[in-house]
């Protein structure tokens, strides 16, 4: 009796503790533990979007080779242990500013390779400490990139596959966007003289626009002057002319 008794109260600890794996596991992923620490597996799960209700304990969070197209901000907020993050091979297209936000700084993995990201916020890895990795990514190469790149520790063994797809300057399209750097180009610089010539080619077609006005009003008021003159000259004499030129010609 006593053993049964036991063994009833094994089973009912053993179904809590899968249903209370099951409750706090995101939809469609595989929650494991190994030595206490959390690992949420939802690779090649066909999601779409990053999943809700990932345990707060997790360590581990694995979502690559899915359909995700966005990192919304706060994505992965109040996962305070979380140390390893793999991104990789998505649609990711758009990294909203403060994705990161509300991480810990412990992270030390993020993987974000082979998505379709062009660009990201210059905030985007404010705080994190982790080694990043932006391989197979069709970058645009500018000003902002070179300032997020200076913030973060890029992963040793992809930095050189960080490439520009696209740059301010044609030239440097398809090439490390490290090796550009290194090199000694800046994007700032060109974005700054790009400005530069925006502001003057606006600057001249507004004073172009105001000396067309003047010109425009110089003439119409030209115009206007004329045609009253001319009005003047076609009004009949007054009597008084009259009179005074009838005595002009008596005197005469």
């Amino acid at each position: 009796m006593g053993l049964k008794l036991l063994n009833s109260v094994r089973g009912a600890v053993l179904l809590v503790f899968s249903v209370s794996t099951v409750l706090t596991c995101p939809k469609n992923c595989h929650c494991t533990e190994r030595n206490g620490l959390k690992i949420v597996q939802c690779t090649s799960r066909d999601l779409e979007k990053i999943p809700a209700n990932i345990p707060e304990d997790t360590v581990s969070l694995q979502l690559a080779s899915n359909r995700i197209t966005r990192i919304p901000s706060q994505a992965f907020k109040g996962l305070r242990r979380l140390q390893e993050l793999d991104i990789s091979n998505n649609a990711i297209e758009v990294v909203e500013e403060g994705a990161f936000h509300g991480m810990s700084e412990g992270l030390r993995a993020l993987d974000l390779s082979n998505n379709l990201l062009q660009a990201v916020p210059r905030e985007t890895f404010a705080r994190l400490h982790a080694k990043i990795s932006l391989a197979g990514n069709p970058w645009h190469c500018e000003c902002t990139l070179q300032e997020v790149l200076r913030e973060l520790q890029l992963d040793p063994d992809t930095v050189n596959q960080v490439n520009c797809q696209t740059a301010v300057r044609d030239e440097y399209a398809g090439k490390s966007v490290i090796q550009v750097l290194d090199s000694g180009v800046n994007f700032c610089s060109f974005q700054r003289k790009t400005t530069d010539v925006a502001m003057f080619i606006t600057m001249f077609a507004w004073f172009t626009m105001v000396i067309a006005y003047v010109v425009y009003y110089v003439r119409q008021n030209r115009e206007d002057a004329r045609r009253h003159l001319k009005y003047l000259k076609a009004l009949p004499n007054s009597p008084r002319d009259s009179k005074n030129s009838g005595t002009i010609s008596t005197v005469l």
